[in-house]
């Protein structure tokens, strides 16, 4: 008669299998909050800037908005990625989404700028900075653990679903806002209707942060020996030349991000081509295709092999992403223009899938917060800057052809990122 207290290996792989899930749910909804919170400033606050931040400069003050949050997400890699290394990732990820629910309702009850003056946009930036650091931290710990569960050989459609959250975040913010746009008038949403999102990114990151009190746990790949100082290995210890390669590999994503959808939504914007609801309505088009092809992506990668795909698919957005470009403000027909939207964000942000995975596997345990956190926030900072070096490249050779040469550009920089790597194993669990 076996002791009562005595579980069966058929029950532990049970268990095993429930906080697998557990733990991939939690990385998937957790990078929608997220994304939520990210795209939040760019999106909602933009019908209402000039009432909240002060008609005088409004222009500057959204940008260092977006600037303290760019800020924020590199430094908060770099301090909540050694602790999730220490001392659990579970733990981190719960501390990083209290900091993130509290900064974005905290900016939900900001006075206005006929209130506090430029007092507001201190406050906004403040906040913006504070959850740009826990933003860091949630991506830092919650990836590396949802891909230390899950199964090899689900390993890049999991990264696949995780990244797709990103697109799913920001048409869920666009829909949102547009819902407001169409009942109020816009003094009441420049007035309170901006709110509303800041209050259901807060919400949002309230619920995900009781999910992952209950149901999730770190997993066992993350009690392996972490070294006295993992931020240190990872930038000029052992693992420098991964944090290099990776390094390069992500500055090309996010510059194939950033002029193909920021960059693409102005352009779209000051040529015309649509309004303001129109140029909504086509990037919802866009990136809800492109969501279904991240995760395929992901999954793609697992069969034919992570070094493979960033080196092909590299080479292919730096030939089509260009011509896609291009052709957009080529063509005639609201239809056309929004297909060959689609067809850009296929060939550039779906890149995304295997992301998760990649890096996860690319870093030993003892380090993967660490190298992780670092390799996907550093690399933003150069591409995000391009509203200081594009216009000047406008300037001197016209409107779309600089655009189009970043894009080949950032191609060829993930083609260069995938080359210098090896190819990952994708068919054993992370060590």
């Amino acid at each position: 008669m076996p002791h009562p207290s005595v579980v069966s290996p058929g029950e532990l792989r049970t268990a095993d299998e429930r906080r697998a899930r557990h733990a991939v749910r939690g990385g998937i909804f957790g990078n929608f909050v997220d994304q939520f919170d990210i795209f939040l400033p760019v999106i909602a606050l933009a019908p209402a800037a000039s009432t909240l931040l002060g008609p005088e400069n409004v222009i500057a003050a959204a940008g260092f908005v977006f600037t303290a949050t760019l800020i924020g997400r590199p430094l908060g890699a770099a301090i909540f990625g050694p602790i999730a290394d220490r001392v659990g990732r579970t733990a981190v990820t719960k501390v990083a989404l209290a900091g993130i629910a509290a900064t974005t309702l905290l900016i939900a009850a900001v006075p206005g700028h006929e209130v506090l003056g430029w007092g507001t946009v201190a406050l906004v930036l403040a906040l913006r900075f504070l959850g740009g650091v826990f933003l860091g931290g949630e991506y830092t710990s919650a990836v590396p653990l949802a891909m230390e569960w899950s199964a090899p050989r689900r390993r890049g459609l999991a990264s696949g679903l995780i990244m797709a959250m990103s697109p799913v975040a920001n048409a869920t913010i666009a829909a949102l806002v547009l819902v407001l746009l169409a009942v109020l008038d816009p003094a009441s949403y420049a007035a309170w209707g901006w709110r509303v999102p800041f209050v259901v990114g807060g919400i949002l990151a309230l619920v995900m942060l009781g999910y992952y009190r209950r149901q999730v746990a770190d997993a066992p790949v993350a009690r392996v020996a972490v070294p006295r100082s993992p931020l240190r290995d990872v930038i000029v210890g052992p693992d420098r030349r991964v944090f290099l390669q990776t390094f390069t590999l992500m500055t090309g994503l996010w510059l194939l991000t950033y002029m193909a959808i920021p960059t693409l939504t102005a352009e779209l914007t000051r040529a015309g081509t649509f309004d303001g609801r129109g140029v909504t309505f086509a990037l919802l088009c866009a990136t809800a295709v492109s969501a279904v092809a991240m995760a395929l992506c992901g999954h793609l990668s697992t069969v034919i092999g992570r070094r493979r795909f960033f080196v092909g698919f590299g080479v292919l957005a730096a030939a089509l992403a260009p011509v896609c470009f291009l052709a957009i403000f080529a063509v005639d027909g609201p239809v056309a223009v929004v297909v060959l939207c689609a067809a850009l964000q296929v060939v550039t942000v779906s890149v995304y899938g295997p992301v998760g995975a990649y890096l996860s596997e690319r870093f030993a345990g003892g380090v993967r917060s660490s190298g992780y956190g670092l390799g996907y926030s550093l690399s933003i900072v150069v591409p995000a800057l391009y509203p200081y070096y594009l216009p000047p490249l406008q300037t001197a050779f016209g409107t779309y052809g600089p655009i189009a040469a970043l894009l080949a550009l950032a191609g060829l920089l993930v083609a260069a990122g995938g080359l210098w790597g090896p190819e990952t194993d994708t068919r054993t669990p992370l060590r």
